[in-house]
């Protein structure tokens, strides 16, 4: 019988609870730079306009300036937020084995991947404790998988003295469906990691609303990606 692959979704709740959360973080936030009275009718404009706690982190100081009552102190505020978030969330995964448990490392990549249009292809380089050593931006811009030289992957491993590598390619414009080519890509990536003995833990693709891990779907696939992989939607993110 068929089955389908693995894909953590992204579950966010934008209404109830977490919108009435995030409405009163930003009014706290926002009640240091304007007067309090002001604070929270400002911070119910912001979520309104861009959606969540997710959007506001991703406005650019120009969308931000638009919102009438928005002045540079609060925008700088704002503007710190992500950089925070994304140094805490760092922080969880260093001296950790990222392999047992992934979803600390999936994320900070979401955080600080997320807010822009172009792809990106990483690689993560960890030590023989699978601990995160460097995260190296391999290619940037729409993805043509010849882009990704073999020989700069490698180059990077000997730099750092990694023992093994996860690559991640964001797809912020799509969903994380893998396809031929990207298969072709891996085996490719993981042909020229074995030759001087660095081994490939992962292939990811970060989407739109959804992550893939090629680990969590039986790597190494069969010929194709048409052939059955691992069952059922993984909601748990």
């Amino acid at each position: 019988m068929e089955k389908t692959r693995k894909y953590g979704a992204d579950n966010a709740d934008k209404t109830g609870p977490a919108k009435e959360q995030a409405l009163e973080l930003i009014s706290l936030l926002l009640s240091f730079a304007v007067p309090a009275g002001r604070a929270k009718t400002l911070a119910a404009a912001l979520i309104e306009r861009f959606g969540g706690l997710k959007g506001l982190l991703d406005a650019s100081p120009e969308e931000l300036a638009n919102i009438d009552g928005m002045e540079q102190e609060a925008i700088s505020l704002i503007g710190l937020m992500k950089p925070l978030a994304g140094s805490y969330l760092k922080e969880k995964i260093v001296d950790r084995d990222i392999i047992e448990d992934p979803r600390d490392v999936i994320n900070y990549l979401k955080l600080t991947l997320s807010g822009g249009s172009a792809e990106r292809f990483i690689g993560l380089y960890l030590n023989s404790r699978n601990e995160l050593l460097a995260a190296e931006v391999l290619h940037e811009g729409s993805l043509a998988h010849s882009a990704v030289y073999p020989r700069k992957v490698i180059e990077l491993a000997i730099k750092h003295n990694a023992s093994s590598i996860i690559f991640v390619r964001s797809h912020p414009e799509a969903d994380a469906e893998p396809t031929a080519a990207d298969l072709r890509l891996m085996r490719r990536l993981e042909e020229a990691a074995a030759t001087v003995d660095i081994t490939v833990h992962d292939h990811m693709i970060l989407g739109r609303h959804s992550h893939f891990s090629a680990r969590a779907n039986g790597w190494p696939f069969e010929a194709a990606f048409a052939s059955p992989m691992a069952a059922e939607k993984n909601s748990k993110g």
